[in-house]
């Protein structure tokens, strides 16, 4: 669907745009620049470019390790965004000259005790029957690849195919990936939405300017569906969902720690350690409830490095060099709002939950083919916002899909 009639701002120089991305985390800085990579005129507006939850994200790139029952079309979206991060990251070091971080180390999941050994063979099971790879161990095999492991762990999990990236180094390389592909980066809040003859045509700023496209893209991370001037009802409640992280240092000494992410199961909770290339080894994280608080409480960082000295011991002799606390953007069923909503010049780029990071690449190449071309992906129609319609159809429409093997995900990878 070709564009002709370019919007005009009214606080810059008059330069045309089609595209206007309000948010610039992680999700808004993919989708600005692989659309500027199409040839549209792309503008985005954020108080903070490449801040938000990627700055407290631990950048597990781990779509097989973190799948749960049910969830086998985000995991299809994951794993095509996974696939797509080695070249991703390629081309953004060479396009800005920053190192990302990522690295293809492989995760290994482990189990503390019986029962959750059983429930890591489960998921092993699911990982067969859905035909993933995923490598069964002994606890004697998993301690062999992480010596630094507790000696009671039972059990593991290992799928070389769950990477990492650095997301506070990512989205570095993704502003300034943007910059260098056009796009013009208004360092300001949207404080309104503005509808002209019922369709989206632009935004207020808070600078008393407005920003005016033939398309917006809205990717406001957990504040999306509060942007003033959104039609009531027109996307559903994207709620924070407060995650608390730790940073330690791993002196030369204790190098190497650890060689790949290692995740668990502890107390019910959920726990991974991703060792960074540059000594760096990231804890987390916790799961709250809390509205838009981003407290770090003692509680929190307790809780974290109880579990983890728990998984692995030596774990307490590292200095503690930070903690912090960000928001995921949650939707209803935890699953991403990607493409055109019911407002006519509105797209959805919102709702990633705990995958913001991992699904960055895809969520930026679909989001740019719709845009550009006025249809929506097939990979992205299970994931329209329209889902969350009054109609008990609409309602659900994640069911899973057949997954035939391996070469059905690849096949939908790129």
């Amino acid at each position: 669907m070709a564009r002709t009639v370019l919007a005009r701002n009214d606080d810059d120089d008059g330069t045309a745009t089609d595209v206007l991305v309000i948010g610039g985390g992680i999700i808004g800085l993919a989708v600005a620049w692989r659309t500027a990579q199409r040839g549209l005129r792309v503008a985005l507006v954020d108080p903070v470019p490449g801040g938000g939850a990627v700055q407290v994200a631990g950048g597990m790139l781990a779509p097989v390790t973190e799948l749960q029952y049910g969830e086998e079309p985000l995991l299809r979206l994951g794993m095509a965004s996974n696939a797509r991060y080695a070249d991703f990251t390629a081309e953004l070091e060479a396009t800005t000259g920053h190192d990302t971080g990522y690295r293809a180390t492989g995760t290994l999941a482990v189990a503390l005790d019986a029962d959750d050994k059983a429930e890591l063979s489960e998921l092993h099971g699911f990982h067969q029957r859905l035909g993933l790879e995923s490598s069964w161990l002994t606890g004697r095999e998993a301690r062999r690849l992480e010596p630094m492991l507790a000696p009671g762990v039972r059990a593991g999990l290992h799928v070389s195919g769950d990477h990492q990236v650095d997301g506070r180094r990512l989205a570095a390389a993704l502003v300034a990936a943007c910059e260098g592909a056009g796009v013009r980066v208004h360092r300001a809040e949207a404080v309104e939405l503005l509808i002209e003859a019922d369709r989206a045509r632009g935004v207020r700023l808070s600078t008393g300017g407005e920003l005016r496209a033939e398309q917006l893209v809205l990717a406001a991370g957990p504040r999306s569906h509060q942007l003033p001037g959104l039609p009531p009802g027109l996307l559903p409640a994207i709620r924070p969902v407060k995650g608390q992280i730790l940073r330690l240092r791993i002196p030369p000494l204790y190098a190497p720690f650890l060689s790949r992410n290692v995740r668990a199961v502890v107390r019910g909770g959920h726990l991974y350690l991703v060792p960074r290339a540059n000594g760096e080894l990231v804890v987390g994280a916790t799961t709250e409830e809390q509205g838009y608080d981003t407290t770090v409480t003692a509680g929190g960082v307790y809780e974290l490095l109880r579990d983890a000295h728990e998984l692995v011991p030596g774990i307490t002799e590292l200095p503690l060099v930070e903690t912090s606390a960000g928001l995921r953007p949650g939707s209803p069923d935890n699953a991403p709002l990607l493409g055109p909503t019911a407002l006519p010049g509105l797209l959805a780029a919102t709702g990633h939950y705990r995958n913001g990071v991992l699904l960055a690449p895809v969520t930026g190449d679909l989001l740019a083919e719709c845009l550009a071309g006025g249809t929506v992906p097939e990979l992205a129609a299970a994931f329209s916002p329209s889902r969350f319609a009054a109609s008990p159809r609409a309602a659900s429409p994640l069911a899973p899909a057949p997954l035939t093997g391996p070469s059905t995900l690849a096949g939908s990878a790129r």
